[in-house]
């Protein structure tokens, strides 16, 4: 059996992009041999002290709650784990566009819970700070590889770490395959920082 690559990913669940960054990632794991590995990070503790819109600190208030409860599973779980719980509440967040219904969050997040076969009880430590110095460690390992600069989602993969990449839609099949060859180049030559574009697209969901 050929050997796969651990590639590491930091997400907040409340991020569209990460949302579709990490569905890409699973689908260039059918074609090339990695092994995705999954790890919270949190958009409120990023933007910490930053001047943001007020409307979008009130939204990334509330995403705290889900971190929160990602920090709890991967205290307990591992990687396989945290990663199945992220599929059950991006398909939730995302392609079903629960976002909206935030008055219903913790509905969704005991629902996405008991989908990926773990205690909806959980869903409690979305008001409870027991798990924030695991959340923060995690978040830190994954920024400070990358710096301040970015956000979510992150990527380490044998040693280099790259915030990223951006797309909409996730591409399947060898085109995702194509787009992760080309990423691990850039991002290993020594020296390259940044490649960029405005996005003229929002997020689509497949």
């Amino acid at each position: 059996m050929t050997e796969r690559t651990p590639v590491d990913l930091w997400f907040d669940p409340f991020c569209p992009y990460a949302w579709m960054t990490s569905r890409w990632l699973l689908e260039v794991e059918k074609i090339r041999p990695i092994e995705p590995r999954w790890h919270i990070m949190s958009l409120n503790v990023l933007n910490e002290g930053k001047d943001v819109p007020d409307k979008y600190r009130e939204q990334i208030a509330k995403a705290i709650g889900p971190v929160r409860v990602v920090a709890a599973v991967q205290e307990k779980y591992d990687s396989e784990t945290v990663g199945r719980l992220y599929t059950e509440l991006g398909t939730r967040f995302h392609n079903q566009g629960r976002l909206k219904e935030l008055d219903r969050l913790r509905e969704t997040v005991e629902e996405a819970l008991e989908a990926a076969g773990l205690d909806p009880a959980f869903a409690d430590a979305m008001d409870s700070e027991e798990f924030d110095e695991a959340l923060r460690a995690s978040h830190n390992d994954g920024i400070d590889r990358v710096g301040q600069e970015v956000g979510t989602p992150v990527i380490a993969v044998e040693g280099v770490a790259f915030f990223g990449p951006v797309v909409s839609p996730a591409p399947k099949g060898e085109e995702a395959g194509k787009l992760w060859d080309g990423v691990r180049l850039v991002a290993g030559i020594d020296g390259f920082f940044e490649i960029k574009r405005s996005r003229t697209r929002g997020p689509i969901f497949e």
